[in-house]
């Protein structure tokens, strides 16, 4: 970071860290333009007139803006319907521990105030992850050089995990063929060796037909199977149910490329699977990482520097959580309402959440009225009259067109934090902030201290600074935090975490299930109704569950994030909105001219939930019967007011309560 005279100038990867490499991705690059964007939110604001688009704010300042709703929250306390219709929501807005989920979770716990789930993103994932291998534990991405074959399933590498790819450009300059399996062909896919177009949701099936071929073949590590694993000879039968010729019906990839993708996998010595979250946003998301989490184990690829599976490396971080939010202020019996169901949660709480009605919102590091499945229900639900919201927030998104009062945020640039990685091992240290906050902007951590101060709370810990709150978050006994000190994270701004380098996590088992093993049978999925080993669960809305709907609305629409957004961050960028140019949908040729769609054409989307407009794209690299959407666009930057939840449904997953977002049949027509 260049600042010249109290004013950020430049910013850029470190070139010393071993993973970001002195580069970043095209959103981060242009959070110099976002910070200092004219639309900032700068002061306070209180709404006046009617809530929803279109919505009109004043100016006015923290003292009365802080008074307000704390008088407004009290109030809500002391009413027949007590604290727990206060509804905190929140995700990854900022992904510090600070001003993520410290002080504002000791404020809710210590109110009362209803739990929230946050399952919005990578629940389902880490579920299966965590009943396969016991935790969000996977290859090193800094040992994908020493793989022979680079598998990048479900993830759009380039777009979303942009530092993992110099490694793979290693690896295949070693000799490792890079394949891509994804519905899409991804602007990743297109720098692949091979895309394979996958049918969306059937994942798990291909992974079924992979050990299939593997046990068949006799290409099994026996020896690794025999010592770190349970349930092998139920898997290996479990797979007979799941022949190439059975497995191409369900996935639409032709069942001798099954078998040849098999055998590339079980010859390899170290293969390395990147999976990421688009594969578990359907019925059967947890089930499907579960089952693809398995084959390392299988081929005993673990074994070797670069062989293995990765979603997430989150779980080696074991940064004093509890500590830092205090679940112990929770009050028993304390409901928790999961984040996926909001527009239930907003308009019918007798469907399914329980408890009393919600009658205080607080909203920050999240844009609900954008990003949550069901948008028109979650809007409904928030125009409300007697509904109090609150917004901390960069602009006025959205969500803010139905907020009481918007406060006004810091940036990553303009507080203190300390991070943790989903694809590495660095902790990283965001201390002293780059450049003091805009306008009056406020860290979330202040905001949330001043509003307890105000209600009259009293407890100490609603007081720690945010420098103590970095003291805590680091206090802690896990051998594999010992190098992550204050003084070293100060030094250096980044540290590895202490493990063996290469980091080979289950070469020898050690794997984080009660049984220490891989548990291809896993007793506790038994005990949760489940069933126990690897299986195929179709999507929700397919011909095999309900045939009458796939009918009516024959394509599988799928919403992943636009290579210029991170789901609805850095939409109002003026370079980076420009770049993505409109909402959007991409179908297939065929598809389109059965529907008597051009390139470049108005058109609807839609089936019963609702619809929304977009500019259809016409393009090869995508599987008939499939379409494309990236977001996710504010609704108010949209031609209808609408984006693409609009057509998502509040299902959950089959494990871990998340959306099933790519689980979403719908029907497209020439808009008018």
């Amino acid at each position: 970071m260049t600042v010249e005279a109290g004013r950020a100038t430049r910013i850029q990867g470190d070139p010393s860290h071993p993973v970001t490499q002195g580069f970043l991705c095209t959103k981060v690059n242009r959070y110099l333009e976002r910070t200092y964007h004219a639309d900032r939110v700068l002061t306070p604001l209180r709404r006046v007139g009617p809530k929803g688009p279109g919505a009109r704010f004043e100016p006015t300042s923290w003292d009365e803006a802080l008074e307000a709703i704390a008088s407004r929250l009290n109030a809500i306390i002391a009413s027949p319907d007590g604290p727990q219709s206060i509804l905190p929501y929140s995700y990854a807005g900022t992904m510090g521990l600070l001003q993520g989920e410290s002080m504002d979770r000791r404020f809710f716990h210590r109110i009362g105030a209803s739990l929230l789930d946050r399952t919005i993103c990578a629940t389902a994932g880490m579920m299966g992850m965590r009943m396969t291998l016991g935790a969000s534990i996977g290859t090193d991405i800094e040992t994908v050089p020493e793989s022979d074959l680079v598998i990048l399933w479900g993830t759009n590498t380039l777009t979303s995990n942009p530092h993992l790819w110099p490694f793979v450009l290693q690896a295949r300059e070693r000799g490792a063929p890079v394949i891509c399996i994804d519905p899409i062909k991804t602007r990743t896919a297109e720098q692949c060796d091979e895309w394979i177009g996958i049918r969306p949701g059937t994942d798990a099936a291909l992974a079924l037909g992979l050990m299939h071929v593997l046990f068949a073949e006799g290409l099994q590590d026996d020896d690794y199977l025999r010592q770190y694993t349970l349930g092998a000879d139920a898997l290996r039968e479990r797979v007979q149910e799941y022949p190439p010729s059975r497995v191409a019906e369900i996935t639409g990839i032709p069942a001798e490329r099954i078998v040849t993708l098999a055998q590339q996998y079980g010859r390899a010595r170290a293969a390395f699977i990147r999976i990421n979250y688009g594969l578990q946003r359907h019925a059967g998301g947890a089930m499907a990482v579960r089952t693809i989490s398995c084959l390392p184990a299988v081929t005993g690829h673990w074994r070797r520097a670069g062989g293995g599976v990765q979603l997430s490396s989150s779980a080696n971080f074991a940064f004093n959580k509890t500590a830092l939010q205090r679940p112990d202020l929770i009050p028993a019996g304390t409901r928790t309402i999961n984040m996926s169901l909001l527009g239930e949660a907003l308009t019918a709480p007798d469907a399914g959440v329980g408890g009393p009605p919600v009658r205080a919102l607080v909203v920050y590091n999240s844009n609900p009225a954008a990003i949550a499945p069901d948008h028109l229900t979650v809007t409904r639900g928030m125009a409300r009259e007697d509904l109090f919201t609150v917004v901390l927030e960069h602009f006025r998104t959205d969500t803010c067109d139905y907020a009481d009062w918007i406060l006004p945020a810091t940036t990553q640039l303009e507080h203190d934090d300390l991070h943790w990685s989903y694809g590495h091992l660095y902790a990283t240290l965001n201390i002293p902030p780059a450049i003091a906050p805009l306008g009056e902007a406020l860290p979330n951590t202040e905001i949330f201290r001043r509003l307890a101060a105000r209600m009259g709370l009293t407890d100490p810990c609603l007081q720690d600074d945010d420098a103590r709150l970095i003291t805590q978050a680091l206090e802690t006994n896990d051998p594999r935090m010992r190098s992550i000190t204050l003084d070293a994270l100060r030094e250096q701004g980044w540290v590895r975490l202490e493990l063996p380098t290469p980091y080979l996590p289950f070469a020898q088992g050690g794997f984080h299930t009660p049984s220490g093993k891989c548990e291809f049978y896993s007793e506790r999925m038994a005990a949760m109704g489940l069933d126990p080993l690897p299986t195929y669960t179709p999507p929700y809305e397919s011909p095999e569950r309900d045939p009458a709907l796939a009918a009516r609305f024959p394509i599988a629409l799928i919403s992943s994030p636009a290579h210029q957004f991170m789901n609805s961050t850095f939409v109002n960028v003026g370079s980076l909105q420009r770049a993505a140019r409109e909402p959007e949908v991409s179908l297939h040729p065929r598809d389109a001219e059965r529907r008597g769609i051009t390139e470049g054409m108005r058109v609807t989307v839609e089936n019963d939930r609702g619809h929304f407009e977009a500019t259809a794209r016409l393009r090869e690299g995508i599987r008939e019967g499939v379409a494309w959407a990236p977001g996710i666009w504010w609704a108010k930057s949209s031609p209808d007011g609408r984006n693409v939840n609009a057509t998502t449904s509040q299902r959950l997953t089959d494990m871990g309560a998340g959306p099933v977002f790519y689980d979403n049949l719908v029907e497209i027509r020439v808009a008018g």
